[in-house]
């Protein structure tokens, strides 16, 4: 009997010894090199290959847009944050909160305004130095950079049109020599046209970067929502100021005035704002909306002019 238990025991422990060793310990060959599971090292990726050893703290997990930066911090402050990812962000996917710089001296300042001093030799149009002198005269004008939020040119932008007497020609190099521009942040461009007549692109001929652009007639692809303002497009001779005081004292609804809508302009037969200015008539009634158009812009106008171009001449000359 004592046999039999020391045999059992000992068939046991191989049992168990033999089961360890095919279930635990089994090594599976190397493939072939550049076969599947292989490495270019030559090292397997099969199921028996053991797991690699990590020599330190495993790395953070960065979100989507942080996978373009170095060194992301999950405990970093939101000022850092935007910080990290600004070369990230292109100048078309700016917003107040990644172009836009909120410095202290800028908190503290009362949102001042500086605007550059001429340059010498520099042509600036009317309307130009109206904006100028607005800013200037304005509570929010300071002539120290240092207590600046807003920066705003002394060169001329706009009128981007290169057939215009107004066009400042090589706006790109003199934009990037300006001692304060930083890429264009904290900095804001107006515009009022921009192209050549047919196409009219909004290309203002340099890189505005993160400066935001007040525009007329700027495209809903090149907006950037909370970031740039749409602007009317207005005349050289529009008032700086808003004129006399007014004489209303209480709500009247009606209006007592005669014409609740005017406009006179041309009408763009062809290119960008033809469908706009075109489907005016539609609203004009010749009573208390008056829009009154002329076909008469550029030199082929009469090779587009369409049935209505006769009558609606002959009302915007009377």
């Amino acid at each position: 009997m004592q046999a039999k238990k020391r045999y059992l025991i000992l068939f046991s422990a191989g049992a168990s010894v033999i089961l360890l060793f095919c279930f635990g310990g089994i090594q599976v060959p190397l493939p072939r090199r550049g076969g599947p599971g292989s490495r270019r090292d030559g090292r397997s990726l099969g199921v028996g290959a053991p797991w690699r050893r990590s020599h330190g703290p495993l790395q953070p997990f960065s979100p989507w847009d942080q996978v373009e930066t170095e060194d992301y911090n999950g405990h970093t402050s939101p000022q850092q944050k935007r910080e990290s990812i600004s070369g990230v962000y292109t100048g078309r996917r700016c917003r107040m909160d990644s172009c836009f710089d909120f410095s202290p001296q800028c908190r503290s300042s009362g949102f001042k305004v500086y605007v550059y001093p001429p340059q010498k030799g520099e042509k600036m149009s009317e309307s130009y130095q109206n904006i100028m002198s607005s800013i200037e005269g304005s509570r929010f004008y300071t002539s120290d950079p240092a207590q600046a939020c807003l920066f705003v040119l002394s060169l001329d932008t706009l009128d981007r049109d290169q057939l215009s007497p107004q066009f400042i020609h090589n706006l790109k190099a003199k934009v990037q020599a300006l001692p304060l521009w930083n890429g264009g942040k904290n900095h804001i461009i107006f515009n009022l046209y921009s192209g050549t007549w047919p196409d009219y692109t909004e290309d203002l001929g340099f890189d505005i970067g993160h400066a935001m652009l007040a525009k007329a007639s700027i495209s809903t692809e090149n907006f950037r929502p909370n970031f740039d303002v749409s602007i009317p497009l207005f005349s050289k001779d529009h008032p700086r100021t808003g004129g006399e005081r007014g004489y209303m004292k209480q709500n009247s609804i009606p209006p007592y005035r005669k014409y609740m809508l005017v406009f006179k302009g041309k009408r763009y037969l062809t290119g960008i704002g033809s469908d706009t200015r075109n489907a005016l008539y539609h609203v004009h009634n010749s009573e208390d909306v008056v829009l009154l158009t002329t076909c008469k812009h550029g030199k082929d106008w009469q090779k587009h002019k369409d049935a209505r171009c006769d009558r609606d001449n002959a009302e915007y000359d009377k």
